[in-house]
């Protein structure tokens, strides 16, 4: 990429829903407590912490890969011509459900115009040299 900058993340962990670790019916997916007695509605010390808008990240760095790029999906090689002016800035990140001899025309295709594949080994066979 042209310039990386540090990406930095405010939290990593998820948030957890509350009582989600006393009872197995209760799922850790957040959940917002909505009861008027809920102390971690009303955010008392040393409780469960909630998400809020603090906990985002810096609108530069967002979505950003750690290598600096940014992903874009491509299913087919016509897709990939338009990362051609911002091979420096986009990686592409060839679609799940493209078959395996198509992804082979597009990494073929990726190299020619300088482009960065996250997942070049994705259902590719390589041959082997026996």
């Amino acid at each position: 990429p042209i310039n990386k900058p540090r990406i930095v993340k405010k939290r990593t962990r998820r948030f957890i829903r509350h009582q989600s670790d006393r009872y197995a019916l209760v799922k850790p997916s957040w959940r917002k407590p909505k009861g008027i007695d809920s102390r971690v509605r009303r955010r008392f010390r040393s409780l469960i912490i909630m998400p809020s808008i603090g906990y985002g990240s810096n609108k530069k760095t967002k979505h950003m890969l750690p290598d600096g790029f940014y992903k874009f999906t491509v299913r087919n090689k016509r897709e990939l011509e338009m990362l051609l002016m911002h091979n420096r800035t986009y990686a592409a990140e060839i679609a799940h459900n493209v078959s395996a001899k198509k992804r082979v025309t597009i990494i073929k295709r990726a190299k020619e115009l300088n482009i960065k594949i996250t997942n070049t080994n994705a259902r590719v066979r390589h041959e082997e040299d026996n």
